[in-house]
């Protein structure tokens, strides 16, 4: 059977809202197939609420109450009726039903209702302040790289239980987008989910930030500013406004991810010079090389430039549940280089498989958000997964890497905190590669912001 819902929002002071509410009562209790839903708004917020209310909807209205229908089994836009006297007529014509309610009554039902309103408004932000809220700051929020993270950063499993408070940021014009994608994250009712903020411009970014995880990739931006120069001054300094509303703004353990694949080691440096209060932020890098965290493979240690050559070093890797002779329990592995009889397809196709995944590809967005969440879950706690994982950290000089550079190097996770793994040795072979990995990227990443800086920085290499 076919029914409709009328909705009837209102002013909390105004007595043709309380009168509108008390027909609508009646109406509903003498019909089966008719229901209300109220929204009853302070008077402080009204204005706005009406206004945004009528621009997503066309419609033309600037009294309270608001009174508009919605059949409930087809949706869409809902169909205006009007105010309290459009209301009444409608009552009066279709059900022959009508309001004598005195003005006395209505004044007083309008007061009782302004002091439930503040009541209600005081209560829930009583209950606001009790939780304490996980600021995480997302960039480039309307890319599609944001649009299939952001679940996951509200799942429970990236940050535990920790009530998440997300903020969408994005330049241009484009709040109506941010407010669309903020209604889909809103519907997924998700339990940790505390909140979601659009924010179209840089003013008060990172406010308080937790976790800052920037999407952000170079532009094309005509053919005048299409040389590499042009390109990395840009970037350089878009990331040292970030670095500075970061040094300013953000929480004092904030974590940072650059989930990039084009000037990530710029883009780190950068902002580690442009941020010197923090210590040790962390920062992330997304490449397209997805082999550090494949399931069933640990301790794939992936050494040198994060967004361009690197040398996947096998000699620790391992892997579990091997389709083999051999088998065992659930923790039992066996080293990969055993299972993998061909080390001439290692050399070759191998390599050219992991070169193919290039920036240009659409899949491009996967890895990268795999690399954001497998690094913030380890981080935080979250992930059971142990062995080593190829991270890029401003280099101090371990492993003979140029200090100062932004290089993959292996390390290890441990009670929420990391370290540099120093007990690995590399091979001649592997070290020749790295020396020539540092010197092909030494100069791109320092044309802009030099290479002393001395701060750990943490980058998460898929």
């Amino acid at each position: 059977m076919i029914f409709c819902v009328f909705l009837i929002p209102g002013k909390a002071d105004c007595p043709y809202f309380a009168k509108a509410e008390l027909l609508a009562d009646k109406l509903e209790k003498m019909l089966p197939n008719f229901h209300i839903h109220k929204i009853i708004q302070h008077p402080d917020e009204w204005e706005r609420w009406l206004q945004e209310m009528c621009q997503s909807n066309g419609w033309v209205h600037s009294k309270s109450p608001i009174v508009w229908r919605e059949l409930l089994d087809r949706g869409g836009k809902g169909l205006l009726l009007g105010g309290f006297n459009d209301f009444l007529e409608h009552a009066q014509i279709y059900y022959g039903v009508t309001s004598d309610m005195p003005t006395d009554t209505m004044l007083d039902i309008a007061t009782e209702n302004l002091e439930t309103c503040a009541a209600l408004m005081e209560e829930k932000a009583q209950l606001q302040s009790q939780v304490e809220s996980f600021n995480v700051w997302v960039t480039s929020a309307l890319s599609l790289a944001a649009y299939a993270l952001t679940p996951f950063l509200c799942n429970g499993d990236t940050f535990g239980q920790k009530r998440v408070s997300l903020h969408l940021l994005d330049g241009g014009d484009c709040e109506e987008q941010l407010c669309a994608l903020k209604m889909e994250l809103e519907d997924t009712a998700l339990p940790p989910l505390l909140g979601v903020e659009v924010h179209s411009d840089l003013h008060n970014a990172f406010l308080d930030a937790h976790v800052v995880i920037f999407l952000d990739e170079v532009e094309d931006e005509g053919p005048n500013q299409q040389t590499p120069e042009s390109q990395i001054e840009r970037v350089a300094q878009r990331y040292q406004e970030y670095g500075h509303l970061i040094d300013s703004n953000a929480h004092r353990d904030v974590r940072v991810v650059v989930a990039a694949t084009v000037y990530a080691n710029l883009k780190c440096c950068v902002l580690a010079q442009s941020a010197p209060s923090f210590p040790m932020p962390t920062v992330g890098a997304g490449t397209q090389v997805a082999l550090s965290s494949l399931p069933g493979v640990t301790n794939v240690t992936v050494w040198g430039n994060i967004s361009g050559s690197t040398h996947i070093d096998l000699t620790r890797a391992r892997v579990y549940r091997y389709d083999g002779a051999t088998w065992g329990p659930p923790e039992f592995s066996q080293p990969i280089l055993e299972v993998i009889y061909d080390r001439k397809w290692l050399e070759t196709e191998f390599l050219t498989v992991v070169n193919s995944l290039s920036p240009s590809q659409g899949h491009r967005s996967l890895p990268v958000i795999h690399a954001v969440v497998t690094l913030l879950q380890k981080w935080f706690g979250q992930s059971i997964a142990v062995g080593l994982q190829s991270l890029g950290v401003v280099s101090e000089g371990a492993f003979e890497v140029p200090a100062g550079l932004v290089f993959a190097v292996p390390v290890y996770f441990s009670s929420g905190t990391w370290m540099v793994a120093t007990d690995q040795e590399l091979t001649p072979e592997a070290k020749e590669k790295l020396a020539c990995s540092a010197t092909a990227h030494f100069r791109p990443q320092c044309v802009s912001t030099g290479a002393d800086n001395q701060s750990s920085y943490l980058l998460p290499l898929l």
